[in-house]
C-alpha cells in the first residue's frame, strides 16, 4: 500500500513537478493551496500517513496547520517546505512540532529521501525492509523480537515490548496516551487502562533507565502522554 501524504503548496510550478516526481517514486499524493483548504481537511488527518506543508501561504503560514495537528495530539510526521534558510524559520518549525525542513529551491530527490527516511523513523513505511529498530544505543530486532541495550538483551513482557516499539518508531515525538491505549492494546483485544498503562511505564523504565526514578529516555509529558527522548551519548 503507498504512503498517502497531504501536501500544502501554492506554486502552480513546483505543485506540477512534486506531482510527477512523488508519485513516481510511489508516494500518493493530496495537494491542497491553502491554510483554510488544509485546515478543513484535518477532520480525515487519519487518511494520511505525513504532511509537507509549504510555510508561506496567501492565508497564512504552514505552522498555523502544524500547531493545530500537535494541538490534537497527533504525531504525524510533518516536513516544512522553506524558502528561507534562516535560523529563526526552521527554530520555529521544529518548535512548534515540525520533524524536519527542506529549503527551496531543493532537488525533488532529496525531498523523496527526507520523506523515507521520517517514515522510517515513524515506523510508517511499507513493511518491505524495516526488520530492525535502532534508537541510540537500543535496537529492536523485530523479526525475532528481542529489545538489546549496550550489548545486552532485555527481558521484556510482551506488553513492554509493543510499548517500546511504538515509542522508539516515533522517537523525539510525544505519543498521547489515547493514541497508546488504542493501537497497541484494542486491536489485541485487551483492556488496559491508564492506571495499568502507568505500572508498564513504570517497569519498563526499570529495565531501560539508568535512574529509572529520573529518566532520560522514557519521559512522561504531563497532560499529554509520553515521548521516547533520544540522548546524545
Amino acid at each position: 500500500m503507498k504512503n498517502k501524504i497531504m501536501l500544502l503548496e501554492d506554486d502552480a510550478s513546483l505543485i506540477d513537478g512534486l506531482r510527477y516526481s512523488l508519485k513516481k517514486n510511489g508516494f500518493d499524493i493530496d495537494f491542497v493551496r491553502t491554510v483554510q483548504e488544509a485546515l478543513s481537511r484535518l477532520v480525515e488527518l487519519h487518511k494520511y500517513d505525513m504532511l509537507i506543508l509549504d510555510v508561506t501561504l496567501p492565508d497564512g503560514t504552514g505552522f498555523e496547520v502544524c500547531e493545530r495537528v500537535r494541538g490534537y495530539g497527533n504525531p504525524i510526521p510533518i516536513i516544512f517546505l522553506t524558502a528561507s534558510d534562516e535560523e529563526v524559520n526552521i527554530i520555529r518549525g521544529l518548535d512548534c512540532g515540525g520533524d524536519d525542513y527542506i529549503t527551496k529551491p531543493f532537488k525533488l530527490g532529496e525531498l523523496c529521501s527526507r520523506i523515507r527516511a521520517l517514515l522510517r523513523r515513524a515506523g510508517l513505511s511499507n513493511p518491505d525492509t524495516t526488520t530492525v529498530l535502532e534508537c541510540g544505543d537500543i535496537k529492536i530486532d523485530l523479526l525475532g523480537s528481542r529489545v538489546v541495550l549496550k550489548g545486552k538483551s532485555l527481558d521484556l513482557t510482551a506488553a513492554e515490548y509493543r510499548l517500546l516499539c511504538l515509542l522508539i518508531r516515533n522517537a523525539n515525538r510525544i505519543v498521547t496516551r489515547e493514541v497508546i491505549l488504542g493501537e497497541l492494546w484494542d486491536s489485541t483485544g485487551d483492556y488496559v487502562d491508564n492506571n495499568t498503562l502507568s505500572v508498564y511505564v513504570r517497569r519498563l523504565r526499570e529495565k531501560v533507565e539508568t535512574d529509572p526514578s529520573h529518566p532520560e529516555h522514557l519521559l512522561t509529558v504531563r497532560g499529554f502522554g509520553y515521548q521516547w527522548k533520544e540522548v546524545d551519548e
